[in-house]
């Protein structure tokens, strides 16, 4: 028995949720026109981002090198701060709480696959980030992961299941190490 027929596997219908042409279209435009764009055109980027269905708050910081794989799967909130090359991979939703701040080089992934299946089935869950949550510089949230309000996760720390709010993590896996104050 084979653990992984990759010529058995099938993308969901309607997993992308807009049709291939659509998706496309977001891929040039990200790279042609966001990805281009001044440091300081916040206001452009969100723009661009509601165009193809983002729900984007007020005053949303957005960096240029921020990559998003489907914009209508999103949701920030009033305020937040989205850093250089943070990847929102966002397979499944992604909502992002106000006055967040989610630094440099982290990784929201919303899907992967069932290795247990040889077809190796992909699936989507959605990840939720509630206020006043600081996600320091390269952290990796797992699929299905929801922070609670005011949590703060330090640098390179992995999360692999829910936070509590109001709590400082580190690591990998992230463990709890005090009250956030």
């Amino acid at each position: 028995m084979k653990v992984q027929e990759l010529d058995k596997f099938k993308l969901p219908k309607n997993f992308r949720r807009r049709n291939a042409f659509i998706v496309q279209i977001w891929w040039l435009v990200q790279s042609l026109l966001f990805r281009t764009s001044p440091q300081f055109l916040y206001g452009y980027r969100r723009f661009l981002l509601r165009l193809f269905g983002a729900k984007i708050g007020k005053k949303v910081i957005l960096r240029p090198t921020v990559k998003i794989t489907y914009p209508w799967k999103i949701s920030i909130g009033d305020y937040s701060w989205i850093g250089d090359d943070v990847d929102l991979y966002s397979l499944g939703e992604i909502e992002i709480g106000e006055n967040v701040v989610i630094s440099q080089k982290s990784y929201l992934c919303t899907g992967s696959h069932d290795y247990k299946n040889s077809e190796f089935p992909i699936y989507a869950k959605k990840i939720i980030i509630e206020d006043e949550c600081w996600i320091a510089t390269d952290v990796f949230i797992a699929p299905g992961v929801n922070i609670k309000k005011g949590t703060l996760v330090g640098a390179r720390s992995s999360v692999y299941s829910d936070l509590k709010s109001n709590k400082i993590y580190i690591g990998n896996p992230a463990k709890e190490i005090k009250d956030r104050v």
